[in-house]
C-alpha cells in the first residue's frame, strides 16, 4: 500500500471523528490505490460504492488539507464523480 493511501486513510479518519460517513463512497487515486469510506470510516479497499471520486494525489491532498474546495475542483475537472452526486455534495461537507 502506498504512502499516499495511507496517509489519506489517516487524514479522513481524523476529519470524520466516530461520526464515520452514511453511505458508501470511494475515492481514487490516480496512480496510488483507493480509498473506501463508510459507517466504520476510512480504510485502505477497492469495493463498490455509492459515489466513486477520482483525482491525482495532488488534488487530493489539497482537498484534505482545506485549500481546494471539493466543488471548485469537480467543476474545473481535478475531480471527477461517478454515482450518487447527493451523496458526494454530503462527503463535501465532511472533508470542509
Amino acid at each position: 500500500m502506498s504512502d499516499v493511501i495511507n496517509a489519506a486513510v489517516k487524514a479522513l479518519n481524523e476529519k470524520m471523528g466516530d461520526e464515520g460517513f452514511d453511505g458508501t463512497a470511494k475515492f481514487v487515486i490516480e496512480g496510488e490505490g483507493s480509498v473506501v469510506i463508510d459507517s466504520d470510516g476510512a480504510r485502505a479497499a477497492d469495493e463498490a460504492a455509492d459515489v466513486t471520486l477520482t483525482a491525482d494525489a495532488d488534488t487530493f491532498e489539497s482537498i484534505l488539507q482545506g485549500d481546494l474546495d471539493p466543488t471548485a475542483a469537480f467543476m474545473s475537472g481535478r475531480l471527477s464523480v461517478d454515482g450518487d452526486m447527493g451523496l458526494a455534495m454530503k462527503l463535501g461537507s465532511v472533508l470542509a
